[in-house]
């Protein structure tokens, strides 16, 4: 079959160990998912259910090496801000899916960035309007290394944090998440059904700020690697 227009090429996050990709299909969030990073958006914490969003599967930027990778300041917004987050990649689908067995569907975890237009996700909620332009923008979701669950199992534990220029910014453990990997994949089975290739950001520690052309922002997880960012 022959396409009217040339098709975008397939967004993919490089493995560790691998010459081979993991082909994304789309790219699902958790917000408010650390209680000290809710209340410090000014939000109660104890939510019945998890808050989801989305972002563009294109959105991904591959930051996977010593040397920091670029990624725009974004047009519009004038309060960039930086969100560490453990990452969550599906590889089988299914939708209702039960907690006891969720992690039957993770094929590996990584480290990633959800960047923030912040100043346009606050006109937003104060509006009641989605968060689309704040959170969907190209470059939004830079991502480190994949490491397959079948060699290093499934963490509930473990340091994150985030560093820019060197100073600590964000600090926290896994183990601090509301939602845990398989009541994420539970409740985001049963809005979606869930499909190989899917990639779940989980939520970001208190510390979020604003960052600005020229920053450094690295950061990792305990035994999932680091990425490296400068802001242009």
């Amino acid at each position: 079959m022959n396409y009217v227009i040339t098709p975008t090429p397939q967004p993919g996050v490089a493995v560790a160990g691998s010459h081979d990709k993991f082909p994304v299909h789309r790219i699902y969030c958790v917000g408010r998912n650390y209680a000290a990073h809710a209340r410090e958006m000014g939000i109660d914490p104890s939510n019945s259910s998890p808050i989801f969003f989305s972002k563009p599967a294109d959105a991904i930027v591959p930051a996977t090496s010593a040397k920091p990778v670029n990624v725009p300041y974004p047009p519009q917004s004038h309060d960039f801000q930086h969100e560490i987050e453990l990452v969550v990649a599906i590889g089988r689908g299914g939708r209702d899916i039960p907690c006891s067995a969720a992690l039957d569907y993770v094929w590996g975890y990584t480290v990633g960035l959800d960047m923030t237009r912040r100043d346009l996700q606050t006109e937003a909620r104060k509006r009641g309007e989605p968060w689309d332009t704040a959170k969907a923008f190209d470059h939004s979701a830079p991502i480190g290394l994949l490491h397959p669950a079948s060699r290093i199992g499934h963490p509930v534990s473990g340091a994150i944090w985030l560093d820019v220029n060197g100073e600590r910014r964000q600090e926290a453990d896994l183990e601090q998440l509301i939602w845990s990997v398989p009541d994420i994949i539970h409740h985001l089975s049963r809005y979606f059904e869930l499909a190989p290739g899917d990639l779940v950001y989980t939520g970001t520690p208190s510390g979020v700020g604003p960052v600005k052309r020229g920053d450094h922002l690295s950061g990792g997880i305990d035994d999932l690697g680091e990425i490296n960012v400068k802001i242009i």
